[in-house]
């Protein structure tokens, strides 16, 4: 959550937009484009982690829940790129287009699923199932958190866009704990 206050007060001047009197008004500085972006990149991640996991592990029930987990992603993704279309275009100011793209970047790799070499390799080294449940368990916590923060910061038409996503998150994360209970008993 530092990165995100850091961020937030770095780029509290370069989200400058159509929407500018709104923004500068209530210093919101995100727009719920901006969340969907980052919510596809840190799903693509959890895909590679996932995934890694499926084709890496011995055991089948494992392989099973590694595989409906990657399933699981690759839903969100669609479900936050069908969301997309509901959201306003934001456009940076030309001055500030390659510092967004950095800054929106920036928010993806403080994820627990930085990237998908990163989320491959951090794959590569899980010692156990349960381990890797952990991690999947920890990401989805952070996504949660992330995302409640986040909501506050964009505009008032934008959040039912956050909602969505933080119902997302946490349905991912009731069906990481139900995996985790399954792969403890089975």
């Amino acid at each position: 959550m530092l990165l995100v206050r850091g961020l937030r007060q770095r780029f509290r001047l370069t989200a400058i937009s159509r929407d500018y009197k709104e923004v500068n008004k209530t210093g919101i500085f995100f727009f719920g484009r901006e969340l969907v972006e980052i919510a596809i990149g840190v799903e693509r991640n959890g895909v590679a982690f996932y995934d890694s996991l499926s084709n890496s592990t011995k055991d089948e029930m494992a392989r099973g829940a590694y595989k409906y987990l990657t399933d699981k992603e690759r839903e969100h993704i669609e479900i936050f790129q069908k969301m997309l279309g509901s959201v306003g275009e934001y456009q940076p100011p030309e001055t500030y287009t390659e510092e967004y793209d950095l800054y929106l970047k920036a928010l993806v790799d403080s994820a627990v699923f930085s990237d998908d070499q990163v989320a491959r390799e951090m794959a590569q080294k899980v010692g156990s199932d349960a381990e890797a449940i952990q991690i999947g368990l920890r990401a989805e916590k952070e996504s949660i958190l992330f995302y409640s923060e986040m909501r506050d910061l964009v505009r008032r038409s934008d959040r039912e866009v956050i909602d969505k996503i933080i119902e997302e998150e946490r349905f991912h994360l009731r069906q990481l704990l139900e995996l985790k209970r399954n792969l403890a008993s089975g």
